[in-house]
């Protein structure tokens, strides 16, 4: 069997809990390592989600942690499409059931930031966390 515990690292996206509204995205920060991989955890809707209540995923990388920019479809794989703003997930219609969405991250840049950007109302929240796992750690 080969090991992979000691060729990753975990560090958190979104704080798992029930959210009712924007979190604030900590920073993540990719320095030593050559890839990294977003597991998004979503449980089922607290609402029925529309195109006026929703909550949009968006991901955006930096050099120097101040200056961020919302990745395109080029920084990321495993996905078909990523919207405007660095939409990489977006739910807009009935999450019925618990669903983990999972893509690459290849963009250059060093530091990530994921938003859950809710949308209209939501009076009862919906559990969300999200991680980044790096790997390829930089040998010494």
């Amino acid at each position: 069997m080969r090991d992979i515990h000691n060729n990753i690292a975990v560090a958190e996206a979104i704080e798992p809990k029930v959210h009712t509204s924007d979190n604030t995205p900590a920073a993540v920060d990719l320095q030593g390592y050559e890839s990294a991989e977003i597991a998004l955890h979503i449980g089922i809707g607290g609402i029925t989600f529309s195109g006026t209540n929703k909550i949009e995923f968006k991901l955006t990388h930096s050099d120097d942690d101040a200056t961020y920019e919302a990745v395109d479809i080029d920084d990321v794989e495993g996905l078909s499409s990523v919207g405007e703003g660095g939409i990489v997930e977006s739910l807009v219609a009935a999450h019925a059931a618990a669903s983990i969405t999972t893509f690459g991250y290849i963009g250059g840049k060093r530091y990530l930031k994921l938003l859950a950007d809710f949308s209209g109302t939501h009076g009862t929240g919906t559990p969300i966390s999200a991680v980044v796992i790096k790997g390829n750690p930089h040998q010494s």
